[in-house]
């Protein structure tokens, strides 16, 4: 049950940078942009937890899960000032 959870959030987290991005490319705002490159990076984020919850679960990627959803907030952080200013 587990990996359709970790399966079914990554393929939500896909979805949304897809379409976040798609509407980037049509309208041209950067706030979609940065919105979806920090989605991009949740995708990721949800990945290395598949990898480290069912495929590696001998290996500790906490570190890596954690950097990857650091670096996707601050992106869309960046946004939302860049945005703001």
């Amino acid at each position: 049950m587990a990996a359709a959870i970790y399966g079914l959030c990554m393929l939500t987290a896909l979805a949304c940078a897809w379409l976040l991005l798609a509407s980037y490319a049509r309208t041209g705002h950067r706030l979609l942009f940065w919105s979806g490159l920090c989605f991009c990076g949740m995708t990721l984020n949800n990945l290395i937890l598949i990898l480290d919850k069912l495929v590696f679960p001998a290996m500790d990627l906490l570190t890596l899960r954690l950097v990857t959803a650091l670096i996707s907030v601050s992106l869309l952080l960046y946004g939302l000032i860049d945005e703001k200013e």
